[in-house]
C-alpha cells in the first residue's frame, strides 16, 4: 500500500442524530483501493457521551493522524476544511411542528421590521409630499391622497420585493439562490470559522477516539 493515496474532504459542520460518529458522516472519502476506503469510512472519530458536550470541534490533523495510524504506508491528503464542527442534535429539532413555529416567528419579525423600515424611509423622504406635487404637475389638480401614483407605487414595491427575494409563496422564480439564502450561508460560514478558530486558539479541539 505504499503508493495508495487516501483523499479526505471534511465538511465544515455536521449535525448528528447518533452518539457514535464515523468518518463517513463528517467527510467524503476517496481511495482507489476499495478496502481502504470502506475501512476508512467505518472508522469511529468521536462518541458523544451522556451529559457531555453537544458541540465539539475536531481538527482535520487529528483525523489524518488517526488514518495514518490505521493505514501505515497510505498517504493521506486533505482537500476540505481544516476543522469540523460536530453538533449532537435531538430528533425534536427536525420535527415539523417546531419548524413551523420558528418559520412563523421569523416571518412575523421580518414582516414587522420591513414594514417599519419602509414607513420610516417614506417619512424621511416625505413621500406623500412628493406624490402630491408630482400629481399636481402632471394633472394640474390637487391630490386627494389616494391616486394612481400611490397604487402603482404600492404594486411596484410588492413586485420588486418578490423579484429581489426570488420567492412567491413557497416557489422560487428562478433556480438562483435568494439574497437571504446567500446572506444566511455567509453568516453560517463565518460563525463556523470563528468557532473553529476560537477552539484552535484556546486549545479546545478534541482528540478523536
Amino acid at each position: 500500500m505504499t503508493n495508495t493515496v487516501l483523499y479526505i474532504m471534511a465538511r465544515q459542520k455536521v449535525e448528528a442524530l447518533q452518539d457514535d460518529i464515523t468518518l463517513e458522516k463528517v467527510a467524503s472519502i476517496f481511495c482507489e483501493d476499495p478496502v481502504v476506503k470502506a475501512k476508512a469510512n467505518s472508522i469511529k472519530v468521536y462518541k458523544f457521551r451522556k451529559n457531555g458536550k453537544t458541540k465539539v470541534v475536531i481538527s482535520i490533523m487529528k483525523i489524518i493522524e488517526l488514518l495514518s495510524r490505521s493505514f501505515p504506508g497510505v498517504r493521506v491528503e486533505s482537500l476540505g476544511e481544516n476543522s469540523i464542527i460536530l453538533e449532537r442534535i435531538h430528533k425534536q429539532k427536525h420535527e415539523k411542528g417546531i419548524g413551523y413555529v420558528k418559520i412563523a416567528l421569523v416571518a412575523a419579525i421580518s414582516l414587522i421590521g420591513t414594514a417599519f423600515t419602509i414607513m420610516a424611509f417614506h417619512n424621511d423622504v416625505q413621500i406623500n409630499s412628493i406624490f402630491s406635487k408630482t400629481y399636481r404637475i402632471i394633472t394640474g389638480r390637487s391630490s386627494g391622497g389616494f391616486t394612481i401614483l400611490e397604487i402603482a407605487y404600492a404594486i411596484g414595491l410588492f413586485v420588486g420585493i418578490m423579484v429581489f427575494y426570488n420567492h412567491i409563496g413557497g416557489k422560487k422564480l428562478s433556480k438562483d439562490p435568494t439574497p437571504l439564502e446567500v446572506e444566511m450561508k455567509n453568516y453560517e460560514r463565518d460563525v463556523n470559522m470563528m468557532l473553529a478558530e476560537t477552539a484552535e486558539r484556546e486549545g479546545q479541539e478534541i482528540d478523536v477516539d
